[in-house]
């Protein structure tokens, strides 16, 4: 389909900056990803768990001569030795439970409690982003995850396994119904929609038009989230999840998989965000953490405090922010966990306002009600 098909000449978005979510279900073990092999007390709480030090075979990416990347995070130190990542360690909701379920309700929900709304946060910024016009947030998955769910609808991806439509179906459509403005403008959308999956499945197809037998993974999504947002006229906000992270067992294989995955992920979202990757803000974060000390099965149970990662052309990054609480027994919360000390929202706060120029009190009152407690860090997102 060509660029000049009718209907697809849109007016200008809103914005052109992007925001990207990945939400890590499960809890993600955020002293594995980003290990503090610096902490004499590391090695001895975590066991066989313990990410080696730097130089020592499977040894972390040194980062700042006390923490480490996990060696699959490949891509992760480069882009902070860029100044495009930032680590927030011992984040989490006001959640001090340990269901998943409440747990990611909380976290997507953006109120102080779980269930305290049945729309997401990011559905509620949306809201006040959008002209009303174009959809400007996108879902990349099999389900419309709680983040994006609420008054302000959104696109959404899947891979699929049904057969493609004839390439001038929409177009045969369009000349039906064009003198109709309700239809001709819906079609004009999904004419937009079709165009933009096309490139996406191109790479999901394999010698003939059969579809590669791959398993879905989180690259596969980034692959599509990145081609959608890169598109001039395409959505802005996406959010990707991302199972399989709750390791009680057999940890280190597991994870080591998962975090690989992760990686593979991030990579195909910079490269398919090509130009635009420099007006990108990703944010990967999880429900909660895990145990500082490892279980008997070789394993972490559901903790507190957990991780979360911020990459992308429009990060001031090569630093971590907020409070570090340690891992000693005398720091850890109830005797187990790595110490809740920094917020989420002031996290989500910080880049709906620095990246996406979201009032203060649209902040406070709308998006993440009773948060004023949650400060927004400084310096954060690049000034442009």
């Amino acid at each position: 389909m060509s660029a000049a098909s009718p209907g697809l000449a849109l007016a200008n978005l809103p914005t052109n900056k992007r925001f990207v979510t990945i939400n890590l279900r499960g809890g993600m073990d955020g002293l594995t990803a980003v290990a503090p092999y610096g902490d004499p007390n590391y090695q001895r709480l975590r066991s066989s768990l313990a990410i080696a030090k730097p130089g020592e075979e499977k040894g972390a990416l040194d980062i700042n001569g006390y923490f480490g990347f996990h060696p699959q995070l490949e891509l992760l130190k480069p882009l902070y030795d860029k100044g495009q990542l930032a680590i927030l360690h011992a984040a989490t909701t006001n959640y001090r439970g340990r269901s998943h379920f409440d747990g990611q309700n909380i976290l997507e929900n953006g109120t102080a409690k779980p269930y305290g709304a049945d729309s997401g946060w990011l559905n509620r910024s949306l809201n006040l982003l959008s002209d009303g016009e174009r959809r400007l947030g996108l879902s990349v998955g099999h389900a419309v995850p709680l983040m994006l769910r609420g008054q302000t609808n959104v696109q959404t991806w899947a891979p699929s396994a049904l057969p493609a439509a004839e390439g001038d179906f929409l177009e045969r459509l369009m000349r039906i119904y064009q003198s109709d403005p309700t239809f001709s403008s819906a079609l004009s959308e999904a004419m937009k929609s079709a165009e933009l999956t096309s490139n996406v499945m191109a790479n999901e197809m394999g010698n003939g038009g059969k579809k590669r037998s791959r398993r879905v993974n989180l690259k596969i999504l980034s692959e599509a989230a990145g081609k959608f947002l890169a598109a001039p006229d395409g959505p802005r906000i996406a959010a990707i999840e991302s199972g399989g992270w709750d390791t009680h067992a057999g940890q280190i294989g597991r994870l080591g998989g998962k975090l690989k995955e992760l990686n593979a992920g991030l990579i195909a979202l910079q490269q398919n965000l090509g130009d635009a990757w420099r007006d990108t803000v990703i944010v990967v974060v999880s429900e909660f953490g895990r145990t500082v000390a490892a279980n008997g099965t070789r394993g972490t149970d559901h903790g507190t405090g957990g991780l979360a990662l911020i990459l992308g052309g429009a990060v001031k990054g090569g630093k971590l922010i907020g409070e570090w609480p340690g891992i000693a027994e005398q720091h850890q919360f109830q005797g187990r966990d790595l110490a809740p000390v920094n917020d989420y929202r002031s996290l989500f706060k910080t880049i709906l306002h620095d990246h996406l120029s979201v009032r203060e009190n649209h902040l406070e009152d709308t998006i993440f009600p009773e948060s004023r407690k949650a400060k927004m860090f400084d310096d954060l997102i690049r000034p442009t």
